[in-house]
């Protein structure tokens, strides 16, 4: 097959992106071509709870419904429409890569930063592209210039591999981690902010704040933490995994000075995809994993000096940000809250049922964490996948247990309620 033409190929690429369902998704019959994914003039919380008003947003999908995919925490699936363009700029690299990759897709990375930076309301030269939150939080906490005797405030709570990062520091540095235990889910913003200010110290050169907590779903004030901090010269990194395309906010509802998520989680994004921003005035005090040129000391680019990679994921998160853009934030926020409450609200009132979070929308999200009495976390879990055909993900954390059940905006009531409904069996019953 000869090269395509840039031109036919870019057309072809703009297609895939704009086309909202692919042969084989199970659109349903009857929706007008030209009609948007969702009727966007009804208000967030009055949309929220129709069923009918969200089937075509759950068919841009072509997941697997023999099973109940409840762990979307983790890793999502891409809409089908993301996965069409991810394809086309996979084929077409292979064809010539000198050219179609080096010379065609490469360049366009750049309108990638400006769209995502644009998304998250920051400058396109503040926003590297990274292949997850991971890489994005260690460039800062491995690049971050700390002395012997320094401090790292985090948490208890925050994610594994940061916390594994900075004993390594303490290891190979010398410098001190001070891991603070968050009041109960119920605390108020201000009892959580003197929490963190008590921690404070006149050695910490740096504070980890997770948006919002991958193991029970809590969200922390991150606002006023950081002005917190801001206020005794502390600069803050926000773990964002669970945040942008999840929680509407942007960088100056946070304030902070440097943020990483994962875009292949809440956007939906190609898997391998995220971003990691950067205060401008921040980039030339902070090393890259990888050595950059010299005259790069100032620029966001110094930190995607990987070598050769796949620009396809990455010319996708294009077409993620144009799905996302239809159903709108405000939207997406509250149908899934609205899910999250559905299975939540039958279970709550039995006795000994503990939910790890505030149910405010100021405090949570789409992700929750509840422990059932008499129900280990392990074998609850293993108990709805076999017999039910759900996926969960078991939590067992020091100061907690429970499943941590999280949708996505492909899931249907029918689905939401078929947990419940197990869920109830597995109280009364047991699990056997």
């Amino acid at each position: 097959m000869p090269l395509l033409g840039r031109r036919e190929f870019l057309s072809r690429a703009a297609l895939a992106g704009s086309l909202p369902f692919i042969a084989g998704a199970a659109a349903p019959a009857g929706r007008p071509p030209s009609s948007a994914l969702l009727d966007r003039s009804r208000p967030p919380g009055a949309l929220a709870a129709d069923e009918s008003a969200w089937r075509y947003v759950q068919a841009a999908w072509s997941v697997d419904r023999s099973i109940i995919n409840l762990e979307n925490g983790g890793v999502q699936p891409s809409p089908d429409r993301v996965h069409a363009a991810f394809a086309e700029f996979a084929r077409h690299a292979h064809r010539a890569p000198p050219i179609t990759l080096n010379r065609e897709q490469l360049p366009q990375l750049e309108d990638v930063r400006a769209r995502v930076a644009a998304a998250f309301g920051c400058e396109a030269e503040e926003l590297a592209l990274t292949r997850n939150t991971t890489e994005g939080a260690e460039t800062v906490l491995l690049g971050y210039e700390l002395s012997p005797g320094d401090r790292v405030l985090t948490t208890t709570q925050d994610y594994w591999r940061f916390l594994n990062t900075l004993k390594q520091r303490v290891a190979r540095d010398g410098i001190e981690i001070d891991t603070l235990k968050l009041p109960p889910p119920d605390a108020s913003a201000a009892t959580v902010v003197d929490t963190f200010a008590a921690a404070l110290t006149p050695r910490t050169r740096l504070v980890l704040i997770s948006q919002l907590i991958n193991l029970t779903g809590r969200m922390l004030p991150v606002r006023a933490l950081v002005e917190l901090c801001h206020s005794r010269q502390i600069p803050v990194l926000v773990d964002g995994a669970h945040g942008f395309a999840h929680i509407p906010a942007r960088r100056d509802d946070l304030a902070c000075d440097y943020y990483a998520t994962s875009l292949h989680k809440w956007l939906g994004a190609p898997h391998g995809t995220g971003f990691l921003y950067v205060r401008r005035e921040r980039i030339g005090s902070l090393w890259p994993h990888f050595p950059a040129p010299a005259e790069l000391r100032d620029n966001i680019r110094k930190f995607e000096s990987i070598g050769t990679f796949s620009a396809a994921p990455f010319l996708a998160i294009r077409t993620a940000l144009d799905f996302y853009g239809e159903i709108g934030a405000e939207h997406k926020w509250s149908r899934l809250r609205f899910l999250r409450e559905r299975w939540l609200e039958p279970l709550v009132n039995h006795p000994g049922v503990i939910v790890h979070l505030d149910r405010g929308e100021s405090s949570s999200g789409a992700l929750a964490t509840v422990k059932f009495p008499g129900l280990a976390a392990q074998p609850l879990a293993k108990w709805l996948w076999e017999r039910h055909r759900i996926v969960v993900r078991p939590v067992d954390h020091p100061e907690f247990s429970g499943i941590r059940v999280t949708p996505n905006l492909y899931t249907t009531s029918a689905e939401i309620d078929a947990l419940s409904n197990a869920l109830r069996t597995a109280l009364r019953e047991g699990l056997s």
